[in-house]
């Protein structure tokens, strides 16, 4: 049995995420025994980017009408430059993370995945890392932005890059076996 065995977790993503960003931590939470489903607001299927090109499709199970927070013990937010920009963009995206928050459950984002967390209003006071590009709209937030390969804030695990994945990853995984965090807050 794995450290995550009988939990739920759910990577939100739309089409443009990161492909190492969404498969390797799948992978992981996988080997962990976790039960992971693919969120994203349209049925079908979605495609990530691999070196700035269209890259390998991923099916989604369920979509955002379908699911709440209530149905997860933590949270995964892939990056990619494309895939963040149209979640944040989306209420009801934006909505089923804040949620998460606001339930104290764990959530991990990695690369640009931290753009979303802006506009759910949850990075205000948190240290928190990120790709360079947006550490200052991270700053402007009110988050206390740090250059360090994987940063935990009470239940919020954030990476810098896909060179930074293997330490995400542990941190993700340790994170989400500890479950709910009564520090983590919206």
């Amino acid at each position: 049995m794995g450290k995550l065995s009988n939990k739920n977790i759910a990577i939100l993503s739309e089409n443009g995420f990161e492909e190492s960003e969404l498969f390797e931590p799948l992978n992981r939470l996988k080997e962990e025994g976790a039960n992971v489903q693919i969120i994203s607001s349209k049925k079908g299927s979605i495609k990530g980017m691999k070196d700035h090109e269209w890259s390998k499709e991923i099916s989604v199970d369920n979509t955002l009408d379908q699911v709440s927070a209530d149905d997860f013990h933590g949270l995964l937010l892939p990056g990619g430059v494309i895939n963040p920009d149209a979640l944040r963009g989306n209420e009801n995206a934006v909505a089923f993370v804040k949620d998460f928050f606001q339930q104290g459950k764990p959530v991990a984002a990695i690369c640009h995945g931290p753009q979303t967390l802006i506009d759910a209003e949850v990075v205000s006071g948190r240290t928190l890392t990120s790709y360079s590009s947006i550490k200052k709209d991270l700053i402007n937030a009110g988050a206390n932005w740090v250059d360090q390969e994987v940063v935990v804030d009470q239940g919020l695990v954030t990476s810098r890059n896909p060179q930074d994945i293997p330490a995400f990853n542990d941190k993700m995984v340790e994170e989400f076996a500890e479950g709910v965090h009564e520090e983590q807050h919206a």
